[in-house]
């Protein structure tokens, strides 16, 4: 990916999760809405060039700059993808594990409660649904060292579209002058940030 300062950069998603049991891990961008990921799949990743796609990991802190784009055939629609994050174990274990390639998917998350799931489903607390109470609409946690006062769980639907990515790199931001995509997206966002 060439020097582009032009480049239309999008971080209007929720996160990124990682799914590990494939041949390949899995990326996938989450977002609320289905609507919303299909309709960005299709102006702008159906488009990149498999080969050009470029994911990068900025780790500055206790944080992560998770950044990716690519070439595209499409490019009047063309973007690139980053979110600052925290990280996290599922994101470690995805730094060890990916052997230098991953899936890129979307994915749909939804919030879930008490109502909307099987008995063996867990909470955010950790406690299955089952172990909650259900009487009169209360939804607290029945473990009495626990403080959670309603079912909370969340779901994610991971969208059938996906591209290989193979050209993937965890750097310091010391090393980012080297790579254009990284440095575009952090001199855009973190250098010449204007308030």
């Amino acid at each position: 990916m060439s020097e582009n300062t032009s480049i239309n950069w999008q971080e209007n998603f929720l996160g990124v999760a990682y799914r590990f049991f494939d041949v390949r891990m899995n990326i996938a961008l989450m977002f609320p809405e289905r609507k919303e990921a299909s309709s960005l799949w299709l102006e702008t990743v159906h488009w990149w060039n498999d080969h050009t796609i470029k994911v990068r990991f900025v780790e500055i802190g206790d944080e992560y700059w998770f950044i990716a784009g690519a070439d595209s055939r499409k490019p009047s629609t063309n973007k690139s993808f980053y979110k600052i994050l925290p990280k996290s174990e599922n994101y470690e274990r995805f730094k060890k594990g990916h052997n230098g390639s991953a899936i890129l998917r979307f994915a749909v998350y939804t919030k879930k409660f008490y109502d909307g799931v099987k008995n063996d489903v867990p909470c955010d607390c950790g406690h299955r649904k089952d172990d909650h109470n259900f009487e009169k609409n209360d939804y607290y946690c029945l473990y009495e060292d626990c403080n959670c006062k309603k079912f909370e769980s969340f779901q994610i639907n991971l969208m059938k579209k996906k591209k290989v990515v193979t050209n993937i790199k965890f750097m310091s931001e010391d090393e980012v002058k080297d790579d254009s995509l990284a440095w575009n997206c952090l001199n855009r966002h973190k250098y010449n940030k204007t308030e």
